[in-house]
């Protein structure tokens, strides 16, 4: 009996072992959980994409410069060339940054000037290049709400007129520029603040007087020909006349002649009539 009771404590005790063995244990054989994921940002969404036509430039904290400003843009290069070679450039940076007239430009892309026809522009003087460049400039700063209530025609730096007759009009939320042979839009803005405004055209600005053909003056006809009447023709003979010509001594030529004859007539009556005895 004493045996059995301490075979059952035995039993207990290495039961109580075990099982305390078991608590310690499990702990460390539990498979550590991997510690739970941070969430994941969304990426932020994109500006909205500007169309292809605009290109965004940051308004000049120093001087401004048309030239600098279109060079950055990379599309204007034939534009660029005839600022430079008119001289145009000079004039705007005087004005731009001496005075306080602003200015707006309508600059065309290399792609509108090829598709001028060929020779187009060496076929101009250097006068109508340089009107062709001023042509493009408003002497004032228009903004993009602007358009919608300008007068026409618009006056340019090329002068104002029949001659460059510059007409804007608004309508479908598009900005639409004629001039009498150049139809077009404005398609995007390169550059804007409160002293200048660059858009981009896409088509040459073309002034009706430069280039439309000239009309010859009409040929006159026939029934307004009438003929010239002929010269007189002079002549050297004078009319006859009866005056007679003076003499030293008071007697004219014909008076002598005349007492000359009679003088002779009555000689010959006094011969005859010593002869017939009278």
């Amino acid at each position: 009996m004493k045996q059995q009771s301490l075979s059952s404590i035995s039993l207990l005790l290495l039961f109580l072992h075990f099982t305390n063995s078991l608590a310690q244990l499990s702990p460390a054989a539990a498979p550590t959980q991997p510690p739970p994921a941070a969430p994941v940002k969304a990426p932020p969404a994109p500006p909205p994409a500007l169309p292809p036509s605009t290109v965004q430039v940051q308004p000049s904290k120093g001087p401004l410069d048309v030239v600098k400003i279109l060079g950055k843009a990379s599309h204007f290069s034939v534009f660029v060339r005839l600022l430079k070679a008119t001289q145009v450039d000079s004039e705007l940076f005087l004005q731009l940054n001496n005075t306080n007239n602003g200015a707006t430009i309508l600059a065309p892309t290399d792609g509108a000037f090829s598709g001028l026809k060929v020779g187009t522009l060496n076929s101009l003087s250097d006068g109508d290049k340089i009107e062709l460049v001023k042509f493009h400039v408003v002497p004032e700063v228009i903004s993009t709400t602007q358009f919608e209530t300008v007068s026409n025609p618009r006056r340019t730096l090329a002068g104002a007129g029949k001659r460059f007759a510059l007409n804007v009009t608004t309508g479908n939320s598009m900005v639409n520029i004629t001039t009498g042979l150049t139809n077009t839009t404005i398609s995007g803005t390169v550059y804007a603040d409160n002293r200048l405004a660059i858009y981009q055209i896409d088509n040459v600005l073309l002034p009706l007087d430069m280039f439309t053909p000239k009309t010859a003056a009409p040929a006159p006809s026939p029934s307004s020909l009438k003929a010239a009447p002929a010269p007189e023709k002079a002549t050297n003979s004078s009319p006859a006349t009866d005056t007679p010509v003076a003499d030293p001594k008071g007697t004219s030529a014909s008076s002598e002649g005349f007492c000359f004859s009679n003088n002779v007539v009555l000689l010959a009556a006094a011969m005859a009539s010593a002869v017939l005895g009278f």
